[in-house]
C-alpha cells in the first residue's frame, strides 16, 4: 500500500471522526460478511490487514488451514451516512489473503479480479451496469404486500415510491451514483439502477446497495427482498445486466461499419456466453428459488437467444443511437439480483471472451416473440433453453471446464457442493402444493 494512500485513509478517519472501520467480503454464495475494528486497530489493519478464521464461512477454508486474512482495499473506504453522533462508523471492501498473504482461491473478488487481468491482456476493461429488481413487504412471517401498483406506476401515498427515494439519496451520499428507479411489473416490487461502471467497482456497489434497500426498509417498518420469485402467480426479480468491452475511451462493441454497428468483439462475446450459457447459469442463477422465475408467461428468458428488438431473447443488443457510441451493449437478462455479483460477472466475463478469443460464429438473431413460436419452430433454428430447476444447471456446471477454469477449483468444487446439497434439502420438502393437491385424494 503506498503511503500516499495510507495519508488519505488516516485522514479522512480522523477528519470524520471515525471510531469503527468495518472490513467487508463475502462467502462464495455472495452473503456480505465483515470483521469490526476500532480506530486504534488502523495501523495495525493498515499494514497487515485483519486475520479471521475463514473455517466458519461459507466456501472458504477448511478447519486445518482456516487462517486467512482480510487485506481491506482502502480505495474504498465509505463512512456509513446513518452514523451521524460523535462515534462514526466506516467500512472498507477487502480482499481476501492467505496466511502467507498470497490472494486466498476461495475469495469471491479474486475470482473476479482474475477474469477482469485476462481482458486487460486484451486491451479491454469490462464494465456493466444492473437493474436490481426486488420486493418490499410488510413485517411477518409471510410475504404481504404494500401496493398493488405496476410497471412505472405513481401511486398516492406510495409508501415505496418514499422508500425507493430514501434509498437513493443514502447511496449518493454514499457515492454510488445512480440512472433511475420505479415501481416494476408486479405489486409491491421496485427497481433501482446504479449508472454503469467497470465490472468490480459495481460487484462492491451491488453488494451495497442490496444491504442500503434492506436497512431502509427496516427503519421504515417494512422488509425488502431479493428472493427472485417470492410471490406465486406475479413476475420474478431479474438483475439484468448491461455489457460492453471498452478499449481505453472506445466502445469495443461498437463498429461504423457492421449493418447493426456490433464489431466482431462484441459478436463474438454474445456468441461466446450464448454458446455457455447451461454451463454457467447455477452461477447467475443459484438457488433452488430463482428456477420458479424463469417459466413461460412472466416475462423471464427461458431460451437462449438474442435479438435486437425483442425482449422475450436471452440477450439484447439495444439499436444504436447516431452519435451513442459508448451505448452499444449486450443486456443479459437471466441473471436475477440474489446471486453472488462477483462471480456471476466473472462468469459472464469468461464465457464472452472465450467467444472472442476461439472466434466463435455468432448465430443469427431471432426477432420474433419467442413466447409465440412453437416448439418445432424453436426446434428448427437450433434453439435451446435454460435449466429447468437447479439440480439441472449443477449438473451442466458440473461438466464445465470453462466454469471449473473460471472459478478455480477451490471455488468451484465448493460451490457445486453447496448447490447439490441446497437442492437435496429441497427434494426432501413436502410443500403446501403437495399437501393441497394430493392429500384429500390419494
Amino acid at each position: 500500500m503506498n503511503e500516499e494512500l495510507q495519508a488519505r485513509t488516516r485522514r479522512l478517519v480522523a477528519d470524520e471522526n471515525v471510531k469503527h472501520v468495518q472490513l467487508w467480503f463475502t462467502d462464495i454464495l455472495g452473503n456480505l460478511k465483515m470483521v469490526e475494528v476500532p480506530d486504534r486497530q488502523l495501523d495495525s489493519v493498515l499494514e497487515s490487514g485483519a486475520p479471521f478464521d475463514g473455517s466458519s464461512i461459507t466456501g472458504y477454508a477448511e478447519i486445518e488451514e482456516s487462517d486467512i486474512v482480510a487485506m481491506p482495499d482502502w480505495t474504498t473506504l465509505t463512512v456509513l451516512p446513518w452514523s451521524q453522533n460523535q462515534e462514526r462508523t466506516a467500512f472498507v471492501f477487502c480482499d481476501v489473503l492467505d496466511r502467507n498473504y498470497r490472494p486466498f482461491e476461495g475469495d469471491p473478488r479474486w475470482v473476479l479480479r482474475r477474469q477482469l487481468e485476462r481482458a486487460r491482456r486484451l486491451g479491454l476493461e469490462f464494465y456493466v451496469g444492473p437493474e436490481l429488481e426486488y420486493f418490499y413487504f410488510k413485517q411477518g412471517a409471510t410475504p404481504e404486500l404494500t401496493d398493488e401498483g405496476g410497471y412505472f406506476d405513481v401511486l398516492p401515498a406510495d409508501l415505496g415510491n418514499d422508500l425507493r427515494k430514501q434509498t437513493m439519496r443514502t447511496l449518493d451520499k454514499l457515492g454510488i451514483p445512480m440512472e433511475a428507479s420505479h415501481h416494476e411489473v408486479a405489486p409491491s416490487q421496485h427497481e433501482i439502477d446504479p449508472h454503469y461502471d467497470e465490472a468490480l467497482l459495481m460487484a462492491d456497489r451491488v453488494m451495497i446497495c442490496r444491504l442500503i434497500v434492506k436497512e431502509v426498509a427496516a427503519h421504515n417498518g417494512v422488509y425488502a427482498t431479493f428472493m427472485p420469485k417470492p410471490l406465486h402467480g406475479v413476475n420474478g426479480s431479474g438483475m439484468h445486466v448491461h455489457q460492453s468491452l471498452f478499449r481505453g475511451d472506445e466502445n469495443a462493441f461498437f463498429s461504423p461499419t457492421d449493418e447493426n454497428h456490433l464489431s466482431d468483439i462484441g459478436k463474438g462475446f454474445i456468441a461466446g456466453q450464448l454458446k455457455h450459457m447451461r454451463e454457467f447459469a447455477s452461477v447467475l442463477n443459484q438457488w433452488v428459488n430463482s428456477y420458479k422465475r424463469l417459466v413461460p408467461g412472466f416475462e423471464a428468458p427461458i431460451h437462449i437467444s438474442w435479438a435486437h428488438r425483442n425482449r422475450t431473447a436471452l440477450i439484447r443488443v439495444p439499436l444504436y443511437i447516431q452519435g451513442k457510441e459508448s451505448t452499444l451493449r449486450a443486456e443479459l437478462r437471466n441473471p436475477d439480483p440474489a446471486a453472488n455479483p462477483y462471480l456471476a460477472f466473472a462468469v459472464m466475463l469468461a464465457a464472452g471472451l472465450e467467444g472472442i478469443e476461439q472466434g466463435y460464429e455468432l448465430p443469427p438473431s431471432v426477432e420474433p416473440n419467442i413466447y409465440k413460436m412453437t416448439a418445432e419452430q424453436r426446434e428448427a433454428i437450433g434453439m435451446t433453453s435454460l435449466p429447468n430447476n437447479l439440480f439441472e444447471a449443477i449438473t451442466e456446471t458440473q461438466g464445465s471446464e470453462l466454469v471449473r477454469r473460471t472459478l478455480g477449483e477451490h471455488v468451484f468444487e465448493r460451490f457445486v457442493t453447496n448447490k447439490l446439497n441446497e437442492w437435496y434439502d429441497y427434494r426432501e420438502q413436502v410443500t403446501d402444493f403437495e399437501i393441497k393437491r394430493y392429500y384429500a385424494v390419494l
